[in-house]
């Protein structure tokens, strides 16, 4: 099994923004995940940024965004599509970002979008970065995360998930169900001449409860609530 960091730069991450449709799609679902509470500016933090799906985003709605993805390709792709826009992007684990913050700065809005939650290691974890996001927020500042419910996870063939495919690339996974993970294997297919290639790697996913996650930001003294969110994932908004 590989660690999140290596799986990403081993298999996901150069193929993560054609997964995602192109930048142009991706930055189109960014701003529609935003809609509704990314409207005021200041400073923003993006945790688990990738290639910019919501810094970009943030930063175009009068953001300045400090950017963190530990995959170094994406944060190149990133400073590629952010150059002109008020966006600093950081090769560094999510949970170091209060290091990065400008001197005496707090933010107003920090983001953990796109199941990235569930690549912390436990819910030990999950409850230290609830800490450092309380007390990293400005006043009135907000914190919202995306992540999938694995609590209960799909049977049989339903195990296996197709994610996208072309001419030339086919990517599935599939999930193996862990005592309080999901094992999560990437298969991709890459067409090459006349002759298909394949890389397989895999790594954990916490199965977060969602009800349980609410509860850990309002222990922290953020008030706290869980919705549906986009794409299958559920959205939790803790404001200070």
């Amino acid at each position: 099994m590989s660690s999140v960091a290596a799986h990403y730069e081993t298999l996901l991450a150069p193929v993560y923004l054609w997964m995602a449709g192109g930048i142009d799609n991706a930055l189109a679902l960014g701003a529609s995940d935003l809609a509704g509470f990314a409207g005021r500016g200041g400073l923003a933090v993006d945790l688990g940024a990738g290639f910019g799906m919501h810094a970009i985003p943030l930063a175009r709605a009068g953001y300045r965004v400090l950017a963190i993805d530990s995959s170094p390709y994406l944060i190149e792709q990133l400073r590629s599509f952010s150059k002109g826009l008020a966006v600093e992007a950081v090769v560094s684990d999510l949970m170091q970002f209060p290091e990065h913050l400008p001197p005496n700065q707090k933010a107003d809005l920090v983001l953990c979008m796109g199941d990235t939650l569930t690549h912390l290691p436990d819910e030990t974890a999950v409850a230290e970065l609830g800490q450092r996001v309380a007390v990293s927020l400005a006043p009135g500042g907000r914190f919202v995360a995306t992540f999938r419910d694995y609590t209960t996870l799909p049977t049989g063939n339903a195990r296996f998930i197709p994610v996208r495919s072309d001419a030339n690339r086919i990517h599935t996974c599939f999930l193996e169900e862990q005592a309080d993970h999901v094992l999560v294997h990437d298969l991709l297919y890459e067409k090459q001449g006349d002759r298909w290639s394949m890389q397989v790697s895999n790594y954990n996913k916490l199965r977060l409860s969602p009800a349980a996650v609410c509860r850990t930001f309002q222990s922290v003294g953020l008030t706290a609530s869980v919705v549906a969110g986009p794409r299958g994932m559920v959205r939790l908004t803790a404001d200070a």
